[in-house]
C-alpha cells in the first residue's frame, strides 16, 4: 500500500492508503477529498483534478507530456508541481507523496 497525503487550502491534512496502480484521482474520489473532482472520469480531458505535487516528489515523477501538458495550460494558477491527479499512477516509490489542492478548487 502507498500512502497519499492531501493538503487542503485550509491547511487540513488527510492521509489515505492506495493500491499500487491507483491514480491520485482514484484515491481522492474514493475518500471524498474536497476540490479534486475528475469530471471527465480520469480521461485527461478537463482540469478538475489539478493539484500540486510537493517538490521533493517531483523528481520521482515523469514530466507531464501530451494531453496532460496541454490541459495544465488551462488549470487555475498552474506552476511548479502542477499535475493532473488522473495522470499520476501510484506505487511504492511514491509512498508518502504530498499533494496540495489548489485554493480555487477547495
Amino acid at each position: 500500500m502507498t500512502k497519499v497525503q492531501f493538503v487542503l487550502a485550509s491547511g487540513e491534512r488527510m492521509t489515505f492508503k492506495a493500491k499500487q496502480g491507483d491514480s491520485i484521482l482514484d484515491v481522492a474520489l474514493d475518500n471524498g477529498v474536497a476540490g479534486i473532482h475528475g469530471q471527465c472520469g480520469g480521461g485527461c480531458t478537463c482540469c478538475t483534478c489539478h493539484c500540486y505535487v510537493a517538490g521533493e516528489w517531483l523528481a520521482k515523477l515523469d514530466e507531464p507530456c501530451g494531453d496532460e501538458a496541454e490541459m495544465l495550460e488551462y488549470a487555475w494558477q498552474p506552476g511548479s508541481g502542477s499535475r493532473l491527479a488522473c495522470q499520476v499512477a501510484l506505487g511504492p516509490h511514491l509512498d508518502g507523496i504530498e499533494v496540495r489542492v489548489p485554493a480555487q478548487q477547495s
